[in-house]
């Protein structure tokens, strides 16, 4: 049987935001973006410094008008405050010129821009308005991301294109024209950059759309005529397990032939939700793709007739609660935590077997089995736990393997 190999990354040009590294041979670089209102300080600092906890690497923020600007400087004060030191990028529509003009402070604090071409401006005041943009950027030594989206595209350059394709002996389908007027309107834009003085390693491009089918297109195309770095995303992904199965599904075939070097999981978050969700899905998928590592992940069996009870699905929740709360503390002491492989079965059939290729694996009793869970390590049984404590003890397993596996980082 053939292995299936995933396509050597594509060649891009490396762009600085801040600390972080996008493009080339860096790992592929998880984002989010809040949805606080930006003038609102402390909501907005509350929510970057969940969200950079939670693992995001860079944190977007609405940039809609006056307020919103005046209030990045304080953000980052106070995240700075706080020791959080993610890169924050203004996320700016319609008068982002102005905006940052007005407030020199919030370019200087921002370690990037989004320009959306489409709604920058229209006829002689777009090149203009876009201009201005990407001189405050030259000014301020940052990078911009020339991010169009299918919701807001530039009608001009769509109509021009279905002018030429209509007058073509065998016109294509409109969906074709409007993927190429995306991809265009990137490109014109990036182009426009250049000429204005902006290098390519200030340049990150990203043309978003909400169809799975769409995005592969689009992106596969973007890939062949150009190297600039690429930020992947489905835009309005949904909600639940519907926006995380639509924007597994599209940038996990992305990732897959090597396209991508920065990624966000638009998720609408439910009535109350927690806007770290989309950060946890975003490493996830890159981890079990196998780019990237960033927490144990824990195999679970998903029951069935031999698992009426519920205590292995239990213990698999707790013991993946416990592995997210105790990660920032065994990422900042070993070397390598995050690569732990753990295994949570429920009964006979599968639980050794599985539990032997984990670095930890418990094997919990089914339906009728005797009321023992023999404990696996490094693929050999090493103890078997019996009794209501079960949970504690295994968590104590994990800790003390930690703590004897990996090396302690340098400075420990």
């Amino acid at each position: 049987m053939s292995d299936v190999q995933q396509s050597a990354r594509r060649h891009s040009v490396v762009v600085g935001i801040g600390p972080v590294r996008v493009g080339g041979d860096s790992p592929v670089v998880v984002q989010s973006m809040t949805n606080t209102d930006t003038a609102d300080i402390n909501a907005s600092v509350a929510q970057v410094a969940a969200l950079a906890q939670a693992g995001s690497e860079l944190v977007r923020l609405t940039v809609d008008r006056d307020e919103a600007a005046k209030a990045i400087p304080h953000i980052r004060d106070k995240l700075e405050a706080q020791g959080i030191l993610v890169p924050l990028i203004g996320d700016f529509h319609y008068i982002g010129h102005k905006l940052l003009k007005d407030n020199p402070a919030c370019a200087e604090a921002l370690s990037k821009y989004r320009i959306n071409p489409g709604n920058v401006g229209f006829k002689e005041k777009k090149d203009k308005q876009f201009s201005s943009m990407i001189e405050t950027a030259l000014k301020f030594d940052r990078p911009v991301r020339i991010g169009v989206n299918w919701g807001s595209m530039d009608q001009e350059l769509v109509a021009a294109l279905m002018d030429e394709n209509h007058k073509l002996t065998e016109p294509l389908e409109a969906v074709h024209v409007t993927r190429e007027a995306l991809v265009r309107s990137a490109l014109d834009s990036a182009q426009r950059a250049l000429e204005l003085g902006m290098e390519a390693d200030k340049i990150i491009l990203s043309c978003k759309v909400s169809g799975v089918q769409d995005l592969i297109s689009i992106y596969r195309e973007l890939a062949v005529r150009c190297d600039y770095s690429l930020h992947l995303g489905l835009t309005e992904a949904g909600m639940g397990s519907k926006g995380i199965v639509a924007s597994s599904t599209a940038m996990g075939v992305l990732l897959q032939e090597g396209i991508g070097d920065t990624i966000r999981v638009s998720l609408t978050p439910e009535p109350g939700g927690d806007r770290t969700q989309e950060v946890i899905v975003s490493q996830e998928l890159l981890q079990t793709m196998g780019l990237r590592s960033f927490t144990p992940l824990v195999t679970a069996c998903p029951g069935c007739g031999r698992t009426t009870s519920t205590v292995f699905q239990d213990l698999a929740q707790r013991i993946q609660m416990h592995v997210r709360a105790s990660m920032p503390k065994w990422r900042d002491k070993y070397d390598g935590a995050e690569n732990l492989k753990l295994a949570v079965m429920g009964c006979i059939v599968n639980g050794p077997g599985e539990s032997k290729h984990a670095d930890i694996g418990i094997s919990l009793p089914g339906t009728g089995e005797e009321p023992s869970a023999p404990v696996f390590i490094d693929g050999k049984k090493e103890m078997t736990l019996r009794g209501p404590d079960i949970v504690e003890e295994f968590k104590k397993i994990i800790d003390d393997y930690i703590a004897s596996r990996y090396a302690p980082r340098s400075g420990e």
